[in-house]
């Protein structure tokens, strides 16, 4: 290993934590930061000489980091740079943020160290939902029926022709901020006949509607590397989390290990790799009469209650990946590669 890891991540990250003090355990030097605190609490440094040479430094209260020596660069969960408080005037604050995001942003790019789940623009084309079912069809996964569409008659076509036991969802991030600072949170939800009558709102915008699947279990597979981590979500067991497992209780909710036919398995390496990730959480769905259905890939989903709850060696596989850019074989053994 040749220089530091950096973790680009939001204050309080349990997941970058945790893997912090991995990588620390194993001697290896790792500095975690969020690009909110930039240029408050930060400096971001980058000198361009004459004959082509480049340094570019990340400067904080902590720590002094050569960016150009790191081993690698784990984008987790950063945020926007956020204009200094003396700042108070809207327009201006907007500029400055505006600009420290383009020059942080540009800045995490050029570097030549190896990126988890992959550089930003990659993993921006990477999230989305529409092009995924694409690629994960072509791959041979099973789909859910599904509609993206902003055609009240095309909806109700969609919710007769099965019987109404669809489900709608977003189609991007799940919860979004307003300017209040109230959250607005989205989840799957079932299609009511109440809804029904409003269907004429689908005109505002898009909307992603699928079939109901009937689930035996839900499924997150973590894939890390070529390593492939697939644990139960026992979710039909409560009525709470009978249609979306994130609502649920995680010390009440049974979480088992589950072993995935090695051309599931394979096809959850594949689809990670086609999207150009190194790092993506798969959400499948196993029906009872044992059809492997597929949701969605989050390339930064979450995944430590997942190895709290079934031992599954998630974050090991992480630092592996960090450090040597493949997963090692004890770890991937615990995994299951195919």
């Amino acid at each position: 290993m040749s220089g530091e890891i950096l973790i680009l991540t939001i204050d309080g990250d349990s997941h970058a934590e945790h893997v912090a003090r991995l990588l620390a355990a194993r001697g290896a030097e790792t500095v975690v930061f969020d690009p909110a605190g930039y240029p408050v609490r930060a400096v971001l440094d980058a000198v361009y000489h004459r004959d082509g040479r480049v340094r570019r430094r990340l400067r904080t209260e902590t720590a002094d980091v050569d960016l150009d020596h790191l081993t690698a660069l784990w984008f987790r969960r950063p945020q926007a740079p956020v204009a200094h408080p003396e700042i108070a005037d809207p327009v201006a604050r907007a500029h400055i943020e505006q600009e420290c995001a383009a020059f942080a942003g540009d800045l995490w790019e050029q570097l030549g160290c190896r990126m988890v789940p992959a550089p930003r623009e990659r993993v921006r084309l990477a999230q989305r939902k529409s092009s995924q079912l694409v690629l994960a069809g072509r791959l041979g996964f099973e789909l859910p029926d599904t509609l993206i569409t902003n055609d009240p008659g095309e909806f109700l076509d969609f919710y007769n022709r099965h019987r109404g036991r669809v489900i709608t969802k977003p189609l991007g991030v799940p919860t979004r901020s307003r300017a209040d600072g109230e959250g607005v949170a989205r989840m799957s939800e079932p299609v009511s006949t109440r809804d029904v009558t409003y269907a004429d709102a689908i005109r505002f915008g898009p909307v992603v509607i699928q079939e109901y699947v009937p689930k035996r279990v839900e499924l997150r597979v973590t894939v890390v590397g070529r390593a492939v981590f697939a644990a139960e979500i026992h979710s039909q067991e409560s009525n709470h989390t009978r249609l979306d497992w994130r609502r649920y209780d995680p010390g009440g909710t049974r979480h088992e290990v589950h072993e995935l036919p090695p051309e599931v398995a394979g096809r959850c390496v594949r689809i990670v790799r086609r999207l150009g990730l190194r790092y993506g959480a798969i959400d499948l769905i196993l029906t009872p009469d044992g059809r492997y259905v597929f949701l969605e890939v989050n390339p930064s989903g979450q995944w430590l209650w997942i190895e709290k709850a079934t031992g599954l060696p998630i974050g090991a596989a992480l630092c592996d990946l960090l450090m040597y850019g493949t997963v090692g074989e004890e770890t991937a053994h615990a995994a299951g590669r195919p």
